[in-house]
């Protein structure tokens, strides 16, 4: 099924709604323009759409093979690569010191949104390279980032994270992996990784792979763990490659979907230890983890709404062609079949699944934007309040997001009905590829419990406190509009906020107070933040569409569309949010009411 890269929404997002011009005359990105932007999203829409999407099928069909310890990846992925690399794609938003482009991070997720739809198994590469790029930018050395960022950021070596082992997922104090100092200041590192996405391939020349491990005089749990840049191949001080380090991929996991992304168990020392260099300091570990996992956690959520975008896309375009009925009314006007997306429910379904990826991309893009304005905002002021906004949209970005793109991917699969059940029309593909999603980088349960045991306490409350304040300065507007469908959404906001702001005061006393009665209530309350997030987003870019139009814009039907979207979020989706209250604020007695022993009884 064609893909087409949606770089009209993308540049209306960025401008109406995340703020990208704030960033306009910023001295780090000097370079920044209107037409900077839009040459960089109208080609890498090309090359997602002629290059990467006719690949996705095929690598989902074909797989990563592994043997004799090397990695094909599926037929084309590695001449994409080459292609992507050759495009400079890589390193957009690295920093120009190291050979990137230094293009604002929001236009980076923008472009990201494009390879995740398009190629969601290649796209995983990028992503984990970029963190990579991030850790190593932040914590590593001076001779670090020289020896190996300028390959990272071109994407000539590709980057992982190596963190989950078979006893120690989410717990990650729990790794029994090991790190023995070397004479020469390096270290030896043993043990056993698995799931590590891309952790061997055919497609670049080295692997950087950032692997967590403990010393033996370490102290147990997280304060124990260290981080340590362990290459493939072990890179002179000229920067040329040398031998191959003590580490090999073992196994390929079997997985439900993403069948063209190498998932690896990988062995660190089979022969005396893989030389490992450190990251930060000992037993510093968890803070250059956390920046990798923070970039990663809302790429991961770009991943929600980019396989949202490419279900709705294949969906809408099956529902055009697919005679089946006549929708009631015309049932004796006609004696042919119409399409299926004259049928109400089919309609509903597309508009869902439309009305998900618009307000996940505009999430993602706020959320990007204050990213660039905690980074590189021209006052401390700036800075400290970004990047408080960027701390609370963070889990609302990958855990609202993923779970989304999930039901809009089912959503995909029951527009098809009983073909989409069926493999050769690709919607299962999407279902199947969306469902790592909510468990990459952090469980959305411990998004969830991140959202409601930091996120709310930030600045004493006051983060989201002045979130919700905007919520309803917005609404305020979309009422004071002359014009009914502005009004509509105003009326949903207002009631989606009531249930928001007592949700949120509840839940910040009880956590204060007694944090197990509110724990049970984080994940029904991570959804109803997002969908209000979502709503609220959708809401200003009503406002501008209709100024637009007001203005005489004469792109009447794209800024029409805007507005509809927006009020179709708002009534139709907006209003699960006063049913959530009540789930957030139940507390313990509902999941605890029976005792472990007592489940299955």
């Amino acid at each position: 099924m064609t893909y087409h890269a949606p770089v009209k929404q993308l540049r209306f997002t960025l401008d109406s709604i995340a703020g990208l011009s704030r960033l306009y005359g910023n001295a780090a990105f000097a370079e920044l323009s209107d037409d900077l932007v839009d040459a960089v999203l109208e080609e890498a829409g090309r090359f997602a759409a002629e290059v990467l999407a006719p690949l996705n099928a095929t690598g989902d069909r074909e797989g990563s093979k592994l043997a004799n310890g090397k990695v094909t990846l599926p037929k084309g992925f590695a001449e994409a690569y080459k292609g992507f690399v050759e495009g400079g794609w890589n390193g957009i938003t690295g920093v120009t010191e190291y050979g990137g482009q230094g293009l604002p991070h929001a236009v980076g997720i923008a472009v990201q949104e494009m390879w995740q739809s398009a190629n969601m198994a290649f796209g995983l590469c990028p992503i984990l390279s970029q963190g990579a790029i991030e850790a190593l930018t932040a914590h590593g050395t001076d001779e670090q980032k020289r020896k190996y960022l300028p390959k990272l950021i071109s994407g000539e070596w590709t980057g992982t994270m190596n963190l989950t082992e078979p006893g120690a997922g989410s717990d990650v104090g729990a790794l029994k992996s090991k790190a023995v100092r070397a004479d020469d200041g390096a270290y030896k590192i043993t043990g056993t990784k698995i799931f590590i996405t891309w952790g061997e391939h055919d497609a670049a020349e080295n692997i950087i792979h950032l692997a967590l491990a403990r010393l033996p005089d370490a102290p147990p749990g997280t304060r124990g763990i260290s981080l340590f840049l362990v290459p493939k191949f072990l890179v002179k001080d000229d920067g040329t490659l040398g031998p191959h380090n003590d580490l090999r991929c073992v196994g390929l996991e079997h997985k439900l979907g993403i069948h063209g992304s190498p998932t690896c168990v990988m062995s660190f020392g089979d022969d005396g230890g893989a030389t490992g260099f450190l990251i930060g300091r000992e037993n510093k570990g968890m803070s250059a983890m956390f920046t990798m996992m923070n970039a990663a956690r809302l790429n991961v959520g770009v991943q929600g709404v980019a396989i949202a975008e490419r279900s709705f896309q294949q969906a809408l375009a099956f529902a055009r062609e697919r005679r089946q009925g006549k929708p009631f009314g015309l049932q004796h006007e006609t004696t042919e079949m119409m399409p299926i997306v004259f049928h109400a429910d089919v309609r509903r379904m597309l508009l869902t699944q439309k009305a998900i990826a618009e307000a996940g991309r505009a999430v993602c893009l706020a959320n990007a934007v204050a990213i660039d304005e905690a980074r590189h905002g021209e006052t401390e002021a700036v800075r400290a309040a970004a990047k408080a906004r960027e701390e609370l949209l963070t889990p609302l970005s990958k855990g609202w997001c993923t779970d989304m793109g999930v039901e809009a991917a089912s959503l995909g699969v029951q527009v098809h009905g009983g073909m989409g059940f069926i493999e050769e029309t690709g919607a299962a593909q999407h279902y199947r590829d969306a469902r790592i999603l909510p468990i990459y980088e952090g469980t959305n349960g411990i998004q969830a419990i991140d959202l409601i045991g930091r996120k709310l306490a930030l600045e004493g409350g006051e983060t989201v406190k002045r979130f919700l304040a905007e919520v309803r300065d917005n609404a305020a507007g979309c009422e004071g509009a002359a014009q009914v469908q502005l009004n509509a959404i105003a009326k949903e906001l207002t009631r989606a906020l009531n249930a928001a702001e007592a949700a949120t005061a509840w839940l910040q006393n009880m956590m204060r107070t007694s944090p197990n009665e509110a724990l049970p209530g984080a994940a029904p309350y991570l959804r109803l933040m997002g969908t209000l997030a979502g709503a609220h987003f959708l809401a200003l870019g009503a406002r501008t569409a209709h100024a637009r139009l007001t203005n005489g814009d004469p792109d009447r039907t794209f800024l029409a569309t805007r507005i509809a979207v927006a009020q179709f979020f708002a009534e139709q989706l907006l209003p699960q949010t006063e049913g959530l209250l009540g789930p957030v604020t139940r507390g313990a007695g509902g999941p605890f009411a029976l005792s472990g022993d007592d489940i299955d009884a």
